[in-house]
């Protein structure tokens, strides 16, 4: 467990008396090594270590995806997902349009209708759902909600009789279930799990409580953007051979074709036409992910990532995790905020990026004014820890009338 934060009267930007590696630099000069990449952004997250275009020198550019190379790496890219990930052999994945956005509307429209349904949100993208549920489906919806940024909703007051759609891990608030206890085994309705901040870096198992998950390449395994990714059990099957949407469906949200599943989208067949490259860049990384040691290794390597923030958050009492309960802080998109000023969080972000240490990593635009630093398994634990020692310069500079950025 993380050390008990340390609050003692000294001065602003000094570090607790307490703390192991105390500075041993004026805390307004600039740290000595910059991290090897200033990329830490939440999505498109950062690319794999040692990532360059020459891994994508046997994509099937010029060549149709529906050709035999097409389809075979198509293929290809499904089945690893499915083994990487250890799904049950009844679980079906296919690669669907618009990245987990796509994803996630395909499944609502296609197969919410029969139930009533909880929408269990925590931020920005969970509360889309809820509205698109509401308004535009105008379904029968049952509101479960925080009621402020950093807070986790009181999940059993989902209905195991009702559909339920939640965000395995807030992408926009660093909030996370800590487990998925609250779902009932012998439930009656669907449950549909975004899940594309969490899969291959947070332990989702058992895979069983969810019959829909979805998530897009850009995030863990740091790949590129457009594509989305359907994992459905055989109840969600089944639910879409036997429900008729009440409204028509575009052909790009269609899974079944006279009341059958549309099983090639399954099998390497794609509903549009997909970028071959893209597919390229992802089978690159899954296979930099066996060659880390598969999904364990990538779950721990996000954590021991996370640990890094969490112990610099602990020395330290002007910053904190929005994320209220230890139990619910991301590993993933951490959300952090400082006790500046939304002006001086944007002035140390441009410092950060000015100096070529990290770009992409404030707060999201609806969220409250802070940071959001990724620490999936593509960024590396000494980046991190380099990050951080820059991050402690750029506060003392906004927060004081300090040095200037560059001579």
């Amino acid at each position: 467990k993380p050390a008990p934060r340390v609050h003692v009267p000294l001065p602003r930007h000094a570090r607790p008396a307490s703390s192991d590696d105390m500075v041993k630099r004026p805390l307004d000069q600039k740290p000595a090594k910059k991290p090897s990449t200033p990329c830490f952004g939440s999505g498109p997250c950062p690319k794999r270590p040692g990532w360059s275009l020459d891994a994508l020198g046997s994509a099937a550019v010029g060549r149709s995806h529906r050709s035999a190379l097409g389809k075979s790496k198509l293929k290809e890219a499904i089945d690893e997902t499915h083994k990487l990930l250890g799904l049950p052999d009844d679980y079906l994945v296919g690669i669907v349009p618009a990245s987990d956005t796509g994803a996630v509307e395909m499944a609502m429209w296609s197969m919410l209708g029969p139930r009533p349904v909880d929408i269990c949100h925590w931020e920005s993208f969970g509360k889309e759902w809820y509205t698109d549920a509401a308004k535009q489906l105008k379904l029968e919806v049952h509101d479960i909600g925080a009621s402020t940024y950093g807070e986790l909703p009181d999940l059993s007051k989902t209905n195991p009789a009702h559909d339920i759609v939640f965000t395995f891990n807030g992408t926009t608030s660093g909030v996370r279930v800590p487990n998925l206890d609250w779902i009932k085994d012998d439930r009656e309705g669907l449950v549909m799990c975004d899940a594309t901040s969490a899969i291959f870096a947070m332990d989702m198992a058992p895979w069983h409580k969810m019959d829909v998950i979805t998530f897009s390449w850009q995030k863990v395994l740091g790949g590129e953007g457009a594509h989305g990714m359907l994992i459905l059990g055989p109840r969600a099957v089944a639910r879409l051979e036997s429900h008729t949407p009440a409204v028509p469906l575009p052909k790009i949200f269609r899974l079944t074709k006279d009341g059958k599943l549309i099983k090639d989208i399954f099998e390497g067949a794609t509903i549009n036409t997909p970028s071959m490259l893209c597919v390229e860049d992802y089978l690159d990384a899954l296979t930099w992910a066996r060659g880390l040691g598969g999904l364990d290794a990538l779950v721990a390597k996000s954590k021991a990532n996370f640990a890094v923030v969490e112990a610099f958050v602990s020395e330290h009492s002007w910053i904190d995790f929005l994320a209220k309960e230890e139990a619910t802080r991301s590993n993933t998109g951490v959300c952090l905020t400082l006790d500046l000023s939304g002006d001086q969080v944007k002035a140390l972000q441009k410092l950060l990026e000015k100096e070529n240490v990290a770009v992409d990593i404030g707060a999201y635009r609806t969220a409250p004014a802070g940071l959001r630093i990724w620490c999936g398994a593509t960024v590396e634990k000494d980046d991190l820890a380099h990050l951080m020692e820059w991050l402690e310069w750029a506060y003392v500079v906004v927060s004081s009338d300090g040095p200037a950025t560059s001579k």
